[in-house]
């Protein structure tokens, strides 16, 4: 150990001392050729990263995949069926390989609406039983890759009654 090593070695308690290992010069110089060859191949997959091997999946055609996931995923929730439930499970591995990939697909349903939300509302329809304006229905998810929206969601949203509405009013859109 030389005396910068071993000066650093003292700052520390004893316990957290790190042992010299006790190679001699041969297993020394392997360890340096393999460190040397692994440098030499990290070296070379930097440059040959700049340039893609195959086409590039654009953040649309990824937005697309992912709100196609998000439909299947929905269409077999609840459904009891043998092979649904396979395929639900393969939906579900697709779903975590997504997430892995830094792609969260985000369904808005029963969420509180608000105008400044980054959401696109379709339609706004008078719902019973409501207090504020919320999220009925999700018909396309927002979609974000590595925490940036790719895909702005669409929804429903359901807004409350006026007071003295009678239900009629509500769903034929009279006041």
């Amino acid at each position: 150990m030389t005396n910068t090593e071993d000066r650093r070695q003292r700052r520390h308690h004893r316990e957290f001392r790190i042992e010299e290992p006790l190679w001699g010069a041969e297993e020394r110089a392997r360890l340096r050729e393999l460190a040397d060859q692994v440098s030499a191949l990290l070296a070379a997959t930097k440059g040959s990263a700049a340039k893609p091997a195959g086409p590039r999946l654009s953040e649309s055609d990824l937005a697309v995949a992912a709100t196609a996931l998000w439909r299947a995923r929905k269409k077999l929730t609840g459904v009891q069926d043998r092979v649904a439930k396979q395929a639900g499970r393969y939906l579900s591995a697709s779903q975590e390989a997504l997430d892995a990939a830094g792609v969260l697909i985000q369904d808005h349903d029963g969420d509180p609406f608000d105008s400044g939300l980054a959401l696109e509302p379709l339609v706004f329809q008078d719902e019973p039983g409501l207090t504020s304006e919320r999220v009925v229905e999700t018909v396309r998810p927002s979609v974000y890759l590595a925490g940036r929206r790719i895909q702005m969601g669409q929804v429903i949203v359901g807004c409350p009654v006026a007071p003295g509405t009678t239900a009629e009013e509500a769903d034929a859109g009279h006041p």
